[in-house]
């Protein structure tokens, strides 16, 4: 049972509680025609089995020059900004399904629609759920609600003194999604004008709008540098459920470990081909002078010219 219709079930067992409650005793019939309804709609409640996650919801507040206490928000700021947060979303949400080119329609977006359910209160801002066409399993995690955590880990990133946090999201984000979560904070810092971000028990805030401009800072392409680049070499294996794997580069010997692309769809392939030597590419992710982050972004050509998966099939 989807939770939209046991939420009904609920509703209407209030209902007929209440229409019993005011129902006079010496009516006999409409008494025993409400208690039998009544313990129907019970016996579905006992027997229901919920098999769908709650939709995701985030709470974003603003504060600073646009905003008028808890009262209000400037309409001309309430649009910019309601808008880059959600480009942002679900140009994330492109980046890690894997198919965000770098120009052109954002894939996808009517799977990643959030939907404005209420204003939050405290200073100004919004409720949003997670639009949900269909039926989704109580252990599945969509790519919305990843988007969101993403999002809210690269905003805590660019804050904190220690630049792991901000490289390890980074480097699970392509370009066009970096720029969009830069147009977010330089829509902030233009409006002198903080926000607070909330999912499920975490919540991210900035404190000023100093604490602003110096997120957009870190976050500039100044500072958060992504090249890509070939390497040469052998992988020493893959682990595909956590998408990650280790290639050991000739001529150094050096091992570097990373992750591997959503664009890979079966990384369990390159399995097959351990220990041969072969060309990758790669997209290379940095915070200023710190410790490099791979991204594997394709499966590469092996030396008879065939990619991963396809070995033998000639």
């Amino acid at each position: 049972m989807i939770r939209q219709d046991f939420v009904q079930l609920l509703g209407e067992r209030t209902a007929l509680q209440r229409m019993i409650e005011s129902t006079p005793i010496d009516e006999v019939l409409d008494l025993g025609s409400l208690t039998a309804r009544l313990e129907e709609i019970e016996h579905r409640i006992s027997e229901a089995k919920i098999n769908e996650r709650e939709p995701a919801r985030a709470r974003i507040t603003f504060n600073g020059r646009p905003v008028v206490g808890s009262y209000g928000i400037f309409a001309d700021f309430g649009i910019k900004i309601i808008g880059a947060f959600n480009e942002t979303v679900t140009s994330v949400a492109a980046s890690l399904s894997g198919g965000l080119a770098a120009t052109g329609p954002i894939p996808n977006r009517e799977q990643h629609q959030l939907l404005i359910t209420n204003t939050a209160m405290g200073s100004f801002g919004f409720e949003f759920e997670e639009y949900r066409t269909g039926q989704l399993s109580i252990d599945e995690k969509t790519t919305l609600e990843l988007a969101i955590e993403r999002t809210q880990s690269l905003l805590q990133g660019s804050i904190d003194d220690n630049d792991e946090l901000l490289a390890d999201t980074a480097s699970e984000l392509n370009q066009r999604a970096l720029d969009k979560v830069r147009a977010f904070i330089s829509t902030l810092a233009d409006n002198e004008a903080i926000c607070a971000l909330q999912y499920r028990n975490q919540v991210f805030r900035f404190t000023d709008v100093g604490q602003v401009r110096r997120s957009l800072e870190r976050i500039s392409k100044d500072n958060l540098h992504e090249d890509e680049q070939l390497l040469h070499g052998e992988f020493q294996g893959v682990l595909p459920k956590r998408r990650t794997f280790e290639f050991k580069i000739t001529g150094t010997g050096q091992v570097v470990a990373g992750k591997v692309s959503p664009a890979i769809e079966d990384a369990n392939l390159i399995n097959q081909h351990l220990h041969q030597q072969v060309e990758i590419r790669t997209m290379v992710t940095r915070v200023g002078d710190g410790r490099p982050r791979y991204l594997l972004l394709d499966l590469p050509q092996w030396n008879n010219g065939a990619k991963a998966g396809q070995a033998g099939t000639q």
